[in-house]
């Protein structure tokens, strides 16, 4: 049987080329007026999923 991949999951998480799942950074979403520049700035950048929830990740979207 076909299994489906998680669509909340799906659209909050990507894979890298080399197989790492890569999640964007929470608190960009608004009262931004009161955090620095350089602050607002590393809110925008994806950072890697801690390697302990990698396999949860790779579990809910088995064809990503």
């Amino acid at each position: 049987m076909k299994l489906k991949n998680h669509s909340g999951a799906s659209k909050r998480f990507k894979r890298t080329g080399s197989g790492k799942w890569m999640r964007r950074k929470a608190g960009a979403r608004h009262i931004l007026t009161s955090k620095s520049p350089g602050r607002k700035s590393k809110l925008g950048k994806q950072v890697e999923v801690r390697k302990e929830d990698q396999l949860r990740i790779s579990g809910l979207l088995p064809y990503k």
